[in-house]
């Protein structure tokens, strides 16, 4: 059984045809950006812009992760919580990048693959990327102060909604390059809703995974900022 799903607004586009099912998603050449057991991410051209492809062909990284096969037939895919969490995050008015195409492959129940498909940002760049390379935003307060604002304001909004990202590092955030910035927040495909101790201890480890970096750098401000 195969599901798939085009975005209605690229679905009569050149990227609807190129996206247009799940098996010319596993066919598509491009460029490698990330591989692991359980998926491989390209990114590929289709005219003026590009797309990132991650395609899933398992369901855990660790045999005790795929619950010793188990989790093909009962655990939910990857894949499916990744394009959930990206459609939440655009429901709650989250920048984050935009779905063109997803959907999975099952048979006789159980996970064989899905994919995900999103279009690319333009001019953006990750905040682990902007740290590592000391770029000279990092000391402009006024620069800072609108991203770190917008980064607190985002998280606020996830565990208010008793959302916690699980991975939430500054590589999951993008920022572009205009005078004034914009936060995207991407890539969540272990992002799930808690409640009682487990959501405040998740919420926790979220401010954690932000202050790993931050303490290191001259914008500790941006993780501080989100503590209640």
């Amino acid at each position: 059984m195969r599901n798939w799903w085009v975005n209605p607004q690229y679905a009569a586009s050149e990227a609807g045809a190129v996206f247009g099912s799940i098996e010319r998603v596993f066919l598509l050449a491009g460029e490698g950006i990330a591989n692991d057991q359980l998926s491989c991410v390209l990114r590929v051209g289709v005219g003026d812009k590009r797309y990132y492809v991650k395609r899933y062909s398992g369901n855990g990284k660790t045999m005790r992760r795929r619950w010793f096969g188990l989790r093909r037939w009962l655990g939910p895919p990857r894949v499916r919580a990744e394009w959930r969490n990206l459609l939440a995050f655009r429901a709650w008015g989250i920048p984050t990048a935009t779905l063109v195409a997803y959907g999975i492959e099952r048979r006789f129940g159980g996970f064989v693959r899905g994919a995900l498909v999103t279009e690319e940002i333009p001019d953006t760049m990750d905040l682990a990327y902007l740290a590592h390379s000391d770029d000279p935003r990092l000391g402009d307060h006024a620069w800072l102060t609108q991203v770190s604002q917008q980064v607190a304001s985002l998280t606020r909004t996830l565990h208010d909604a008793r959302f916690v990202h699980n991975d939430l590092k500054w590589r999951n955030l993008l920022v572009d390059g205009g005078a004034s910035p914009t936060v995207y927040l991407i890539d969540c495909p272990t992002g799930n809703y808690y409640r009682g101790a487990v959501l405040e201890y998740r919420i926790v480890k979220d401010l954690a995974c932000l202050d790993k970096l931050a303490k290191k750098k001259t914008v500790a401000q941006s993780a501080l900022e989100l503590l209640p």
